[in-house]
């Protein structure tokens, strides 16, 4: 027996402590925290240490372009090196990297920081799933690889309201500081974890861009790549559209927009109930249905365009909640069962990556579309005051909030299409096989 088998074997049949969920689950919550949230600081970032434009995105930008490129190189180290040490690595030095953002004297030392703080949040993201595929079974395995994506979840909805509290109590710096003992409380935590060997394996390189090619896996890294499109971009920027057509307070916009970030609490539990205990839900079941909640749920919410009253957006919202939610509990145990073992730390670097990086473009672009239709109707001070929100040119906002879901809509159905070419693929590699073996 191999030492990857020996190792697989005490995973299977030791049982890991019930600290060993929570110690991830900590240090977890604060990825998506540190994504979402970040933006909230930055007047006060800019008030404290200064307004450099540039300095300024990179404290956003810096993080998830570190995140982003790391997970793939943690993904892959952790298959070589076990993915507890990478984990243990990757909580240390973001514990480090966030008392430096926080005592940072300068814009230069906090994005350095930031960056730091990106790539050790790359090692968290990618071995905490492995460590599941790994140690768990049954049940067990699918209930917490539906915390881990709850988690997920809940620290991307939430994660600007927590941001925006802790710096209106304790300053911007409070948040960074908040993150630190968070991280903290997984370091010591972490002896639970179970310990999950890895050996080399002789044709493994450093970025496993091969599991691309197989349907599989690509059906099941497609589903968040689409929600970038049908719902995180408009996550970003809903709020500065509640503010510009219908001049919302910062407060009521919050309470607004509950009805899109409150079905993420549940829906990916119950998203993974339904596939652990109804044998023909699948994730290509709630994949589909998701993405058709998308469709509906960014139809719905061109009645903005329309300046229907705020009620008549919530239905859409929630219905956009739902979907975002639904297969996120079975994203990444999905991923981690449609690849080799010895590759589970390179797939789960390999989803983040395609994750992130689909988010960062998605939002990119979203950004320059409002900004470019805001630019044809208003010389440029007032385009920049009318783009971040500013109440009084609601007509001109509108019509850049239409091209922009014209584009997300477009997005999704062209998703919704190539999810379902990927399933005929896959469907006709299992007929294949099954006529082969028959």
């Amino acid at each position: 027996m191999t030492t990857t088998s020996r190792a697989a074997t005490r995973a299977s049949t030791s049982q890991p402590s019930r600290l060993a969920m929570p110690a991830m689950l900590l240090a977890v919550f604060v990825v998506p925290l540190s994504i979402a949230g970040t933006a909230v600081t930055l007047p006060h970032v800019a008030a404290t240490l200064g307004s450099s434009p540039v300095g300024l995105q990179w404290v956003i930008n810096g993080f998830n372009a570190a995140f982003a490129a790391f997970t793939l190189v943690w993904g892959s180290l952790a298959d070589r090196i076990g993915h507890k040490q990478v984990f243990l690595l990757g909580v240390i030095v973001n514990v480090l990297a966030s008392l430096g953002s926080a005592l940072a004297p300068t814009l230069t030392i906090l994005d350095i920081s930031r960056l730091v703080a990106g790539a050790s949040a790359a090692a968290i993201a990618t071995a905490a799933p492995a460590i599941v595929a790994a140690v768990y079974t049954g049940a067990a395995k699918a209930r917490n690889f539906a915390l881990l994506g709850t988690t997920l979840g809940v620290g991307l909805a939430v994660g600007p309201s927590i941001a925006g509290g802790i710096t209106a109590a304790a300053g911007w710096r409070g948040v960074f500081v908040v993150s630190a003992v968070v991280v903290a409380l997984s370091v010591a935590l972490a002896g639970f974890i179970p310990r999950v060997a890895a050996s080399p394996h002789p044709q493994r390189r450093l970025i496993e861009i091969g599991l691309l090619r197989d349907p599989r896996f690509m059906s099941v890294v497609l589903v968040p790549m689409v929600q970038a499109f049908g719902f995180i971009a408009l996550l970003t920027y809903l709020p500065i559209a509640l503010s510009a057509v219908y001049g919302l307070s910062a407060g009521t916009t919050g309470l607004v927009m509950l009805a899109m970030t409150g079905p993420v609490l549940v829906a990916p539990l119950v998203g993974a109930r339904l596939v652990q205990t109804r044998p023909r839900v699948t994730l290509h079941t709630l994949a589909t249905v998701s993405i058709l909640l998308m469709l509906v749920g960014n139809a719905g919410m061109i009645l903005l365009v329309a300046h229907a009253p705020v009620w008549a957006l919530i239905v859409p919202m929630i219905l956009l909640g739902i979907s975002f939610g639904l297969p996120l509990g079975i994203i990444d145990g999905a991923a981690q069962e449609n690849a080799p073992r010895h590759l589970s730390g390179a797939a789960a670097g390999l989803l983040n990556f395609l994750r992130l990086g689909t988010e960062a473009l998605v939002v990119g672009l979203y950004a320059a579309s409002t900004a470019g239709v805001i630019g044809l109707h208003a010389a440029p001070g007032l385009a920049h005051r009318i783009a971040s929100g500013t109440p009084g040119h609601a007509t001109i906002y509108a019509d850049a909030f239409l091209v922009g879901q014209i584009g997300i809509l477009v997005a999704v159905i062209v998703g919704l299409a190539v999810s379902s070419n990927l399933r005929r693929r896959v469907n006709r590699s299992v007929m294949g096989a099954d006529k082969a073996s028959g």
